[in-house]
């Protein structure tokens, strides 16, 4: 045995393949090589005076895990080398960091842009949640620029932008959108849940925070649920702990270090789950059942050019639509025996819904046909099956609305 220790890994200069398998890591006396869990609701001290100097310093330490817990900090910790950002605060679910958000940073008065084409309970807690409380929210197109320029108002305070977007696939420039959030003085946030950082840096790109439904492509295995908030020390610290601290949208120890462990295979799954996608939306172009398909990596798509700027690949998700509306989208998806009929998306399983009906059931029709969300839509996020088998899966239904 030896005294010696290891020098600390320098992470500013690891490729992000490397950074989900090594960042974060916290070993106990035990010298453990898989992150330890820690299954407990508080910490020891050996004195009052370092209880007291605990509570007084409690983002430097543990304390009490519905805010300081060490699983949950190597994944805080992993997830914020993986996109760059200087901090991380995890959250019970995707929708409770975007209300952390809110929230922490928003009060009586304040005006919010937000893209148009967003998760629809986005939508719903932007308009029916925050509005009660005197929070005014702005829709504009994602990609016209200009739109995004004229909602701002002397009381705007938040940006709010989810590319690709769901379920369109629709691509909108950070970095452009970021001029116009900064020379507002307002706070600029990205849901990078489709693309993940394995195939855009959002802060790279000018975003001051990044938004995670950690249950997607983080975890990857549609096994628990989860979210994550990165951004500076000054904000993330300085508004989101304090809140997270009182009001306790806790990420649990269990599903921190699930999800941390997913981390370990995100580039390899997401790589392949986009270069399948990629096949698929080609296939699915040249069949004669369907109208149009929406993917980043396409030609055809309206902001093909700006997505192989700004992302890596075009990403693991498709929608398309096909002939016949609402009753021949649910034929299509009726036909299938392989695929799971689920609104959740970044699994190992591929998975298909119907937007209008599911994911977006709660946004007004007016609303919905504003967004592109028509009932002939159809959506699929590719899993890591064999791709002929994803598509034989498919020629049922398809073949049955083309006759």
């Amino acid at each position: 045995m030896t005294d010696k220790k290891r020098s600390a890994i320098d992470i500013d200069h690891l490729h992000t393949d490397t950074l989900g398998v090594r960042a974060g890591v916290r070993r106990t006396e035990f010298n453990e090589h898989a992150e330890a869990m820690f299954l407990t609701s508080s910490f020891c001290f050996d004195s009052a005076a370092d209880a007291a100097h605990g509570f007084a310093n409690a983002e430097k330490g543990f304390i009490y895990s519905r805010f300081t817990n060490p699983t949950v900090s190597m994944f805080q910790d992993r997830l914020a080398a993986l996109e760059g950002g200087e901090a991380c605060i995890a959250t019970s679910s995707g929708m409770s960091a975007i209300m952390t958000v809110a929230m922490a940073h928003l009060q009586a008065g304040d005006h919010v842009v937000c893209s148009r084409s967003v998760f629809g309970a986005t939508i719903q807690l932007f308009t029916a949640i925050l509005g009660k409380f005197g929070i005014e929210t702005t829709y504009v197109e994602m990609s016209d620029l200009n739109a995004w320029q004229s909602a701002v108002k002397p009381n705007t305070r938040l940006f709010f932008l989810e590319t690709p977007s769901n379920p369109l696939t629709e691509v909108a420039d950070i970095a452009g959108i970021a001029k116009i959030a900064k020379a507002a003085n307002a706070i600029y946030v990205v849901d990078n849940c489709f693309c993940t950082p394995a195939l855009q840096k959002p802060l790279a790109l000018g975003a001051d925070v990044v938004i995670h439904s950690a249950t997607k492509y983080l975890d990857g295995q549609g096994r628990v649920l989860g979210g994550a908030i990165v951004g500076s020390e000054e904000f993330i610290l300085g508004k989101v702990f304090p809140y997270v601290r009182t009001s306790g949208p806790t990420l649990s120890a269990f599903n921190a270090w699930v999800i941390l462990k997913g981390l370990e295979t995100l580039t390899l799954r997401v790589e392949k789950q986009s270069e399948s996608a990629l096949q698929l939306a080609q296939w699915l172009e040249a069949h004669p059942a369907v109208e149009r398909v929406y993917h980043p990596g396409l030609k055809s798509h309206p902001q093909y050019d700006l997505a192989c700027k700004q992302q890596k690949m075009g990403g693991p998700i498709l929608s398309f639509v096909v002939k016949g509306g609402r009753d021949a989208a649910w034929k299509v998806i009726d036909g299938t025996k392989l695929l799971s009929i689920t609104a959740n998306l970044g699994d190992t399983r591929t998975t298909i819904t119907h937007p209008a009906t599911t994911t977006h059931v709660r946004v007004t029709p007016e609303a919905r046909e504003a967004a592109g969300i028509t009932d002939s839509l159809v959506r699929i996020a590719v899993g890591l099956e064999n791709l002929e088998d994803i598509k034989n899966d498919l020629l049922p239904g398809l073949n049955a609305i083309a006759k």
